[in-house]
């Protein structure tokens, strides 16, 4: 069930801890909202001066209240934060609010204190939201512990940043979005993103949880507990650069990208991932009424034709299809619209809504009846009729009264089924428009913004979930590669025969054990192939051995490894490998391989370990994908048994912590099956 957090968003009473007349001051903000609640709960304010806040008298310390405090907001220097934590707990508090700042933020020194004072507070069972946070509100509880004042709803906001907070609270009031509770995350000492996502998602009151996030401290449990939340979670989060890959020595490690890392984590979660604030808008007006599409193909509805056909780019440029309707529905159009109106889809209604807006109304219904439709959007004019003075043309209040009428019969319509309809209007705040906000219908007035919203409404084709790590095993003592290999032969995957050699007889030996034709490699070497370290196709021991001669004398390696030479007739070389993220644990790489690797880019993430059906739609999801089955007369491969060893390599990752990053690549798959052709690991 997750951390009890109970007395953090309903205490029985409260104490802030600095409280101030000065309105320059944290403390002043602070009080001044806490005393909003009324008498839901005692409010306590404290300050070592005494005197007055707000008019309430001050006590110059928490012991000197006379009662049990269950929530204490801090407030005061850092220099005096560990008094005031310590003292509010002797006092009893089960939950404590740190506004303080000067810890971690500050380098090593203040994250020793910050660590110290978390330390105390788990021990003594409470929990504390901070350091260097802005505060916290729950209006279902009527607590308001933050400087600002956040209008009601049923949206939870988890954020780093209260400017971020107060710019989602002007965009969300156009569509009547409004906030369930808000958390300033802080440094998350104590109480991190994901207690608090946990938390949420049990919250009877909260319909869709809001994130911004910089630090997500343990990436892969806040991926888990988006997963289990069964809400939607939108999340906003930055500093999803390149950097990490900078040092990488593997293909995968320069591949792989923090927005990689990220993107896979919340595609896997079912997290609506977004950039910006008004794209998080976007997705959590789409998504705040728990509506999901079955399907991604959507009807358009329009009264002009440039509007449909600049809102049917915007749906496709989202990932959505938009098809064209089946007769029946068609002939159920041509019924309700009059000769020129367009019925194959996007449904132009070429200027019979300014003769009679309810045919807007008619051809919803019809729309969102169809079974080929699984959502809809109606783009361009409507709300203008009644906006303007006069309604358009002149038409008055007439045109205007029809509108309206129209709207509510829409919003009916609308209540009636479970499918998704979005609104784009040149005219948003129109009393019609309105009248659809109010029935749950998200209204915008960028076309991108109705096309996004509708993506967020697609069904989650890819989510996945986060598969569990396996128990560690034990942990590689050398990567070179034949221990690599040897480890991943053991785990299941299959390579040719090869032997470890060092000199002329060795090599004579080993190509004696199994017939040419044969590879020669050049082991501990970071890219083999770019060295110069790979010769392939060598028919017999003597071009073996003239081979091997040259290579040494070039490259002076310890060690090389003689191999039998796989049959690449009709076979397509993929790349397997496994990035350990500091924050999201293994995360797993599949794609065309071979010497293109990173030419090419052709690779999909997901986290690890993978099982081999996820392997499978990995797979089938790349750009390169049709080479699977056969292009130009060759046969299809084995994606079966490439999912199998997928698998096999993924989970041996995962198993192996002690492993910073793995590959294998090539990995080549046949019509017949699937072979390792060369492996690397990097020991963290």
């Amino acid at each position: 069930m997750g951390r009890d957090l109970s007395a953090l968003f309903d205490p029985a009473s409260v104490a802030v801890v600095g409280a101030s007349d000065d309105p320059a001051k944290y403390g002043h903000a602070i009080a001044a909202q806490a005393i909003r609640a009324g008498g839901r709960r005692p409010v306590h304010m404290v300050n070592r001066r005494g005197g007055t806040v707000l008019g309430r008298t001050v006590a110059p310390s928490l012991s000197a209240i006379g009662e049990p405090v269950d929530l204490a907001v801090v407030s005061v220097p850092a220099a005096g934060f560990e008094d005031a934590v310590d003292e509010a707990l002797r006092c009893g508090a089960r939950a404590i609010v740190a506004i303080t700042a000067g810890f971690a933020e500050t380098g090593d020194a203040g994250r020793i204190r910050q660590q110290a004072v978390a330390e105390r507070v788990r021990a003594a069972g409470a929990v504390m939201v901070g350091p260097n946070c802005l505060g916290i509100a729950d209006n279902t509880t009527d607590l308001y512990l933050a400087s600002d004042t956040f209008t009601p709803g049923g949206v939870a906001l988890l954020s780093q940043s209260g400017n971020l907070a107060l710019e989602l609270q002007l965009r969300f009031r156009p569509h009547r979005l409004g906030f369930s509770r808000f958390v300033s995350l802080g440094n998350q000492a104590d109480v991190t993103l994901v207690d608090l996502l946990a938390d949420c998602a049990r919250h009877e009151d909260t319909r869709a949880i809001a994130v911004y996030a910089e630090d997500f401290g343990d990436g892969r449990a806040f991926a888990e507990a988006a997963a289990d939340a069964g809400k939607p979670v939108v999340l906003l989060t930055a500093g999803r650069g390149d950097a990490s890959a900078r040092s990488a020595q593997s293909h995968t490690g320069a591949l792989t990208t923090s927005a990689d890392v990220v993107t896979a984590a919340c595609r896997d979660a079912g997290v609506e991932l977004v950039a910006t604030p008004r794209e998080l808008t976007v997705a959590v007006a789409a998504l705040s009424g728990a509506r999901r599409a079955s399907g991604r193909r959507v009807a358009v509805l329009t009264d002009g034709g440039g509007h449909g056909v600049v809102a049917a780019d915007a749906v496709e440029a989202a990932g959505l299809t938009v098809p064209e309707l089946h007769e029946p529905t068609r002939q159920q159009l041509r019924e309700a619209l009059w000769e020129q109106s367009a019925v194959a889809n996007p449904v132009d209604l070429a200027g019979m809504g300014e003769q009679d807006p309810a045919s807007y109304a008619e051809t919803i219904a019809a729309l969102l009846a169809a079974e080929e439709v699984d959502a809809v959007l109606m783009t361009g004019y409507f709300g203008g009729y009644a906006a303007a003075e006069g309604g358009l043309g002149g038409g008055g209040k007439a045109l205007a009264d029809g509108e309206e009428e129209a709207a509510r019969l829409i919003a009916a319509r609308h209540r009636a089924t479970a499918k998704p309809l979005v609104v784009q209007s040149m005219y948003p705040e129109s009393p019609s428009c309105r009248t659809l906000a109010a029935a749950g219908i998200p209204v915008f007035a960028a076309t991108e913004d109705s096309a996004r919203a509708l993506a967020a409404t697609a069904p989650l084709a890819q989510r996945t979930g986060v598969t569990p790590l396996p128990v560690p095993a034990s942990p590689l003592r050398e990567s070179g590669y034949m221990e690599t290999r040897r480890a991943l032969e053991e785990a299941g995957l299959a390579f040719p025969a090869a032997r470890e050699i060092h000199d002329d007889a060795e090599l004579l030996a080993a190509a004696g054990e199994f017939s040419g034709p044969y590879v020669l490699k050049a082991l501990h070497l970071l890219h083999k192939s770019d060295a110069g370290g790979v010769v392939l196709g060598l028919a017999g021991p003597d071009e073996l051995l003239a081979a091997f001669r040259e290579m040494h004398a070039r490259l002076g390696a310890s060690s090389y490894s003689v191999e039998a030479m796989a049959d690449l007739t009709d076979g397509i070389e993929l790349i397997v490998g496994v990035n350990r993220d500091p924050r999201f644990g293994p995360v797993a790489m599949v794609g065309l391989g071979g010497v293109l690797a990173e030419a090419l880019h052709d690779v999909a993430f997901t986290l690890a370990p993978v099982p081999a059906e996820r392997a499978v739609s990995l797979l089938r999801g790349l750009r390169t994908a049709a080479l699977l089955d056969g292009v130009r007369g060759k046969p299809p491969v084995d994606v079966e048994a490439a999912a199998k060893a997928v698998e096999a390599i993924t989970a041996f990752a995962a198993a192996h912590p002690e492993i910073a990053e793995i590959e294998v690549n090539p990995l080549l798959v046949r019509p017949d099956g699937a072979l390792a052709l060369d492996s690397r690991a990097v020991l963290a």
